[in-house]
């Protein structure tokens, strides 16, 4: 496991504190960005593995930015006004090598006035890469199958209404602990996105859902859907493969070779690699697949007699059985 992996699951209360009995990914990761934490025993620190994209220009899912009290993610398409008073304290790790992101992590100032203090966690799972479940519905009833002991379930899964679009939800608290925990899940373009809201108080954690209306979302974006089109690429799980092919050069990776590289590409409409997106990836590999995977060539993908680009995910390196 590297730590990487560890922080973004701990981050991610949603698996970290309430599944059972489930191993933590064993992830690439750099543990020098700062993150202060003792790593458990059998856990490998790598340094030099990160997240790239072949250009600057195209948005990519760890790009979000809270700015002006408002959370927005270009790639998600997501903008979410934030409670008055609420900040982003600390920035979330990079992408794991199972396509996990921590996407902001949002808490009172410290000069907040009010008389009750939460967080929001917002993370996403891409769902090319080792996921849990294949939508929103189905990873919300994942997490409330895999629940701790510790932890007791409030409100069974369901499906509500949030800023016109389908949320898959639960919650569930610990008595101990006396927290509780509201997660919202929602499917956009080939991630599974998640909202986990976490306080002492369950009035306080109802407001936030409601403040949650006045969220801005792709059209495309429910608790059973996700899968891109209209103004985004279609998603399209092992498309870089088989007869959709023209044309294809392997990478050499030659200095590191036994870590996994998850990386995601954008195709245009005429078959061309539009963008690649190294989830993580050594500086080495990250240009010896981006040489290769440049010089890709695919049939044009067409659907209700329209060309429509794609976007899929290709594992290099040495991946790990699940």
């Amino acid at each position: 496991m590297r730590f990487r992996d560890l922080t973004c699951l701990v981050l991610s209360l949603g698996f970290s504190l309430a599944t059972r009995g489930q191993a933590l990914p064993q992830g690439g990761g750099d543990s020098s960005g700062g993150a202060i934490a003792k790593a458990p025993s059998g856990v490998i620190l790598v340094k030099g593995a990160w997240s790239s994209a072949s250009d600057s220009v195209t948005p990519v899912p760890e790009g979000g930015v809270v700015a002006g009290g408002v959370f927005r993610n270009l790639y998600f398409g997501i903008t979410y006004p934030l409670p008055p008073g609420w900040i982003e304290k600390y920035k979330g790790p990079p992408p794991s090598d199972t396509g996990r992101y921590v996407l902001a992590n949002i808490s009172p100032a410290d000069t907040f006035q009010g008389p009750d203090r939460g967080s929001i966690l917002i993370a996403a799972q891409d769902t090319f890469f080792a996921p849990p479940a294949r939508n929103a519905v189905e990873l919300v009833e994942y997490m409330n199958n895999h629940l701790q002991s510790d932890y007791q379930l409030e409100m069974h899964p369901k499906q509500i209404t949030i800023a016109g679009h389908s949320f898959a939800f639960f919650s569930y608290w610990s008595p101990v602990a006396e927290l509780h925990w509201y997660v919202l899940a929602i499917g956009i373009r080939c991630h599974i996105v998640e909202i986990v809201l976490t306080s002492r108080n369950t009035k306080l954690l109802d407001n936030l859902v409601q403040d949650m209306d006045k969220m801005k979302l792709p059209a495309e974006a429910g608790s059973t859907r996700g899968a891109g089109g209209r103004a985004a690429p279609v998603c399209i799980e092992g498309y870089a493969r088989g007869e959709n092919m023209i044309a294809r050069v392997d990478p050499i990776l030659t200095d590191h070779k036994f870590n996994s590289v998850p990386v995601r590409i954008i195709i245009d409409k005429n078959g061309k690699v539009k963008h690649i997106h190294y989830l993580s990836a050594f500086p080495d590999q990250t240009r010896a697949i981006g040489e290769a995977v440049s010089q890709w060539k695919f049939k044009p993908f067409r659907k209700d007699g329209r060309a429509f680009e794609v976007e899929t995910g290709v594992q290099f390196g040495r991946w790990r059985s699940q």
